[in-house]
């Protein structure tokens, strides 16, 4: 089991500590719904360090990029990070990921935990350009500090403009006392806020920082749990669940990520699947009565013939109600359709809806 730098402050703090992708991390503080509650109205602060980074370097770096990515990396310029996914040669997701263009000839991929050495293995046998790679997931740390009031919290540890900062920007400035940190404007919420990254010898100050310049915001430590509604809340798709090696990006619903203006792995059938139309697409439903959908339960028809599952589900803490995606042919997939969740030994009727659930 692996730990990140800051495992024995989340055990301080009292996290119940569960292993995910091979690490031990904080799934719960205080409860799911008081954190999700808290990044939604005011500021958390996430250790998210399990992620992975590598490093893509040289002259050929970019035509490495666009070969293994779905996304359009020639759009970045310098200070820009895209979403993306690394499409496999059977029609399928090696993973989905963040790229961030650092500089001329460097970019900085940031990976899921749980796929760093396939992800690692897979841009390594298509790297026929020379194109230089470090792996620098086990030095780095990254904090997501999320919420609407995390630019007005953070904002006394940086001498840089946060608010000036855009979605899907970033800038390498100092942090908390340290130098050369990234701050990015991303994250996994759908509620704002930003990513630091730094070495994991810095993360340990930077998180005491974190909380000390936040007390005043209502700032608290938020676990896995939460970080997984907040995401659902958003229709964000997660790897292992959402999407995998058998999920195309079409069906997925990821078809903005992918861009067909370059050649890239096995864009040829990914067009073409495009140009027909999937199978079958993720959708997003709502329960229209009580009920909690979760992974792997069974989407039924009227007649009660199985047409998908239920590849993520929970009760949403802002709204109220069981929400979920899953995998259904096109003619259950407009939004307003009817479909039955199969829980336990009685089909609960949900309504498709037009995603985000959460609408801020």
């Amino acid at each position: 089991m692996k730990h990140t730098a800051l495992s024995k402050i989340h055990e301080v703090l009292g996290a119940k500590m569960v292993p995910f992708a091979g690490y031990n991390m904080p799934v719960q503080y205080e409860g799911v719904t008081i954190e999700h509650e808290t990044v939604r109205n005011a500021v958390g602060v996430f250790d998210v360090s399990h992620m992975g980074e590598f490093l893509i370097e040289g002259p050929n770096a970019l035509a490495l990029i666009q070969k293994v990515s779905s996304n359009d990396a020639s759009k970045l310029t310098i200070g820009k990070a895209q979403y993306s996914c690394l499409p496999n040669e059977d029609g399928g997701i090696v993973d989905d990921l963040i790229i961030y263009r650092v500089k001329e000839d460097t970019y900085l991929l940031v990976v899921n935990a749980s796929n760093i050495e396939k992800d690692w293995n897979w841009i390594v046998s298509k790297n026929d350009v020379d194109a230089t790679m470090r792996d620098l997931s086990e030095d780095y740390a990254l904090l997501a500090i999320q919420g609407p009031k995390a630019v007005e919290a953070m904002q006394s540890l940086t001498s840089e403009d946060l608010s000036a900062i855009k979605f899907y920007n970033f800038i390498v400035g100092d942090f908390a006392g340290i130098d050369h940190v990234i701050i990015s404007a991303t994250g996994y919420t759908g509620s704002g806020g930003f990513e630091i990254y730094c070495k994991n010898s810095e993360v340990v100050k930077i998180w005491n920082k974190v909380l000390e310049a936040g007390a005043d915001f209502g700032i608290k430590p938020i676990g896995l749990a939460a970080r997984d509604t907040l995401r659902l809340e958003m229709g964000y798709c997660l790897y292992g669940n959402d999407i995998d090696d058998t999920t195309s990006p079409i069906e997925a619903g990821l078809s903005w990520i992918t861009k067909f203006t370059k050649d890239f792995t096995n864009a040829e059938a990914l067009k073409s699947e495009k140009e027909r139309g999937p199978e079958r697409k993720l959708i997003g439903f709502e329960l229209d009565n009580r009920g909690i959908p979760r992974h792997g339960y069974d989407i039924v028809d009227g007649n009660g013939n199985s047409i998908g599952n239920v590849t993520s589900g929970t009760m949403a803490p802002s709204l109220g109600k069981g929400i979920g995606l899953g995998y259904v042919p096109p003619i259950f997939a407009e939004a307003g359709s009817k479909i039955n969740i199969q829980i336990r030994k009685k089909a609960v009727t949900a309504t498709v809806i037009k995603l985000p659930f959460y609408k801020g």
